[in-house]
């Protein structure tokens, strides 16, 4: 009788294990998952941009780019983390101190791709003047991205005044 209840036990605990172990996230939930925290991690690159550029924090603004990175603006080409940070610091319109500006973009612009540890994202900066209420610039970013070190950051990057058709 004691051998036939700890049997019992025993089956009753091993199904329970097994029931337990079928809660497990399958491959396809992991992947799909992890898309979603990639998808989240390369949109945070955006809002990193507006933030530095509403607050012109070159610093803030250098830690999403790669060190080999490009960054195209017209047909200028700036190479590596240097010349782009000069960029920022001197010539981009938005980090200039006699400009207020707040860079904001349209969500429902915003477009990301994930592949393994490189993607795009494409969004637009509208850069709005605080005093006025004005949009000053409005400048669509094209970028590709990777996976760098565990953090996703931009190789390289194409800006140009987007062109509005019907």
């Amino acid at each position: 009788m004691r051998q036939l209840l700890i049997t019992g036990v025993a089956l009753a605990a091993a199904m329970l294990a097994t029931g337990c172990g079928s809660d497990q996230p399958s491959v396809t939930q992991i992947a799909a998952l992890q898309k979603q925290a990639d998808m989240y991690a390369i949109d945070q690159i955006e809002a990193n941009w507006h933030k530095a550029a509403s607050t012109k924090d070159v610093n803030l603004m250098m830690s999403i780019w790669a060190n080999n990175s490009t960054f195209q603006v017209g047909t200028q080409t700036y190479s590596g983390r240097d010349q782009i940070r000069t960029f920022f610091a001197t010539k981009a319109a938005p980090f200039q101190p006699q400009n207020n500006w707040v860079s904001e973009t349209p969500a429902y612009k915003i477009r990301i791709t994930v592949n393994g540890d490189s993607g795009t994202l494409y969004f637009e900066c509208h850069y709005v003047d605080v005093a006025t209420r004005t949009v000053k610039a409005v400048v669509g970013a094209d970028l590709n991205v990777s996976r760098v070190n565990g953090r996703w950051l931009i190789v390289n990057s194409v800006s140009a005044s987007p062109i509005l058709s019907p």
